[in-house]
């Protein structure tokens, strides 16, 4: 199995510097070109306007693929912990995975259609990748909580149930004010 391969711890960490280097880059350029104030834009603000949409576009289109490759391994590794524990249901593993998927597809939808150009497609796009994110984020949690004490350590659960709860309050006011 994947998961159990040496080596592939490399593909989160590449996927933070990755996505990283997408917004830092592309806010740089808009910022040079003078398409956003230097202080605190919208994200996709940052990809709007040629040229750095075309940076931006491909640097989170690759995120997204690195974030999918992510939930994937994770994905196999609850499915090969699970064979000796059974702390989840395989169906509850693999529909949080579908919603990771979802979540990597909203991604792709907002890199490939700017802000300014089909704004629909992107706010759909960024409904579905925010959305979607908040329920693999909150269902990983759970999961993780299940697994303790054998795979996780309850500090572990509380982070990510932390970055969970951040993330559900984060979220509804950008629903209910966008």
């Amino acid at each position: 199995m994947v998961c159990c391969m040496p080596g592939v711890a490399f593909v989160p960490a590449l996927l933070v510097s990755w996505s990283s280097a997408a917004f830092i880059i592309s806010y740089v350029i808009a910022v040079l070109a003078g398409h956003v104030e230097p202080l605190v834009p919208y994200i996709s603000d940052t990809g709007a306007k040629p040229p750095e949409s075309g940076v931006f576009g491909f640097m989170i289109n690759i995120s997204a693929l690195l974030a999918a490759i992510t939930m994937y391994i994770r994905y196999l590794l609850i499915e090969k912990q699970n064979e000796s524990s059974h702390f989840v249901r395989s169906s509850c593993n693999m529909f949080t995975l579908c919603m990771g998927l979802m979540g990597c597809t909203g991604m792709g939808i907002v890199a490939t259609f700017q802000e300014l150009a089909v704004p629909s497609v992107h706010d759909i796009g960024a409904l579905v990748a925010f959305g979607s994110g908040v329920v693999y984020i909150t269902l990983q949690s759970i999961i993780s909580y299940k697994s303790c004490p054998r795979w996780n350590t309850y500090f572990v659960c509380h982070i990510r149930m932390a970055i969970a709860v951040i993330s559900v309050i984060a979220f509804i006011p950008s629903i209910l004010y966008s």
